[in-house]
């Protein structure tokens, strides 16, 4: 046998085993999706919003908007108004004006939250960066900036990015790997995929991880990400939950530990967009296995649990976007586990962000339409 059929030979079998490995895991992970019950119906409430991002709400009811091309917008009383003075953030491929959360002492101190692309600081192109700010007669102001990840890259992929407040008052907010997996997911000197943890001021929790640490980002408190655009509080634990983009197939949801690694490239359940594989591996001592991961990949965006009793039979369990496939999922949890999905507003669109208001009420942001309301028949 030449060199040359021998290296082939040995490819053909790496990929054989690696895809046998793959159809167990698929098995192993496998939950059925259920088709639309079509138990509901929906509204189109804010309109003409090119790809909205984020959304919450303020103590009067209105609510904050981000559009990725740079607009911030207030939605009061049916009306849309174009904020002024947004943060000034660039568009660079996956990169814009993206999440926003409103303090939970909002109504005392009067702080909003948002993470976009910045080209401040060194190198071209740009990077995650998250900044505080107030809302003052639909326009911002004490614009501060708390964090911005370095170094600023030229690539236009993977920049996170969601923000939430735990039952503490701690600030969390992710960033993705940006592009550089073989660097940045493993590294806790380097920014990029990390889950982050900060006080509502910006400065860094002395109990944070990796704090005492010398030449570490202290800001860390998860690392091993590949790029988490879903983060919920889950309301029974306590815990930070974040979603995140898998390569083709292995996107995970993951229940945030303190100073826990999460194996990005090192170990998941999916496989380069060409077809090879990344590891042949999928468990690893010493770095955390997903609550669930998706195969093939949906491409998930935004997450919210259910606790509102408008959605009795959803009540406690998760509802995630998908972009790949445009539809709504249902995951109905047990302990901590999936034991069944639903496929929610089938064919709606590229589904960007799921969110319940504070009167109970899910809304939905889908691409190149705007901001839906979901109303149980």
């Amino acid at each position: 046998m030449s060199i040359k059929s021998l290296i082939i030979f040995v490819f053909l079998l790496i990929s054989v085993n690696f895809i046998s490995c793959a159809q167990e895991q698929i098995k192993e992970n496998d939950v059925e999706l259920k088709d639309d019950p079509k138990n509901y119906t929906y509204e189109l409430v804010v309109s003409d919003v090119a790809i909205p991002w984020g959304m919450c709400w303020l103590p009067d009811g209105s609510m904050l908007i981000t559009e990725i091309g740079g607009d911030l917008i207030h939605f009061k009383n049916g009306i849309k108004t174009k904020i002024e003075n947004s943060p000034n953030s660039i568009r660079q491929g996956q990169g814009g004006l993206m999440d926003i959360e409103a303090h939970p002492d909002y109504k005392n101190n009067g702080w909003i939250y948002i993470t976009l692309a910045t080209d401040q600081g060194d190198g071209e192109g740009g990077n995650t960066s998250l900044v505080r700010a107030k809302l003052d007669n639909n326009k911002l102001s004490n614009i501060e900036q708390l964090y911005k990840a370095e170094p600023n890259t030229k690539k236009g992929q993977h920049f996170g990015s969601r923000v939430r407040f735990d039952k503490d008052g701690f600030l969390y907010f992710s960033i993705g790997d940006r592009g550089n997996r073989d660097k940045n997911p493993q590294d806790i000197t380097r920014d990029g995929g990390k889950i982050y943890r900060l006080h509502d001021d910006g400065t860094i929790p002395k109990d944070n991880p990796f704090f005492n640490q010398s030449k570490t980002k202290k800001a860390i408190f998860s690392y091993g990400h590949r790029n988490p655009q879903g983060m919920i509080l889950e309301p029974k634990t306590g815990n930070i939950w974040v979603h995140e983009h898998g390569p083709k197939g292995g996107d995970e949801i993951n229940s945030i530990k303190k100073g826990a690694n999460y194996g990005w490239p090192l170990i998941t359940y999916g496989i380069n967009y060409s077809g090879t594989p990344i590891t042949d591996i999928t468990k690893k001592e010493g770095m955390e296995q997903p609550l669930y991961y998706w195969l093939p990949s949906i491409a998930p965006s935004g997450m919210e649990i259910i606790t509102s009793d408008i959605y009795p039979t959803w009540k406690d369990h998760l509802l995630v976007g998908s972009l790949k496939f445009q539809y709504l999922e249902l995951l109905k949890l047990s302990e901590k586990k999936v034991i069944e999905r639903t496929k929610l507003l089938e064919d709606i669109g590229r589904v960007r962000n799921v969110r319940q208001s504070p009167d109970g009420y899910i809304y939905v942001a889908v691409e190149h339409k705007g901001i839906y309301k979901i109303i149980p028949n």
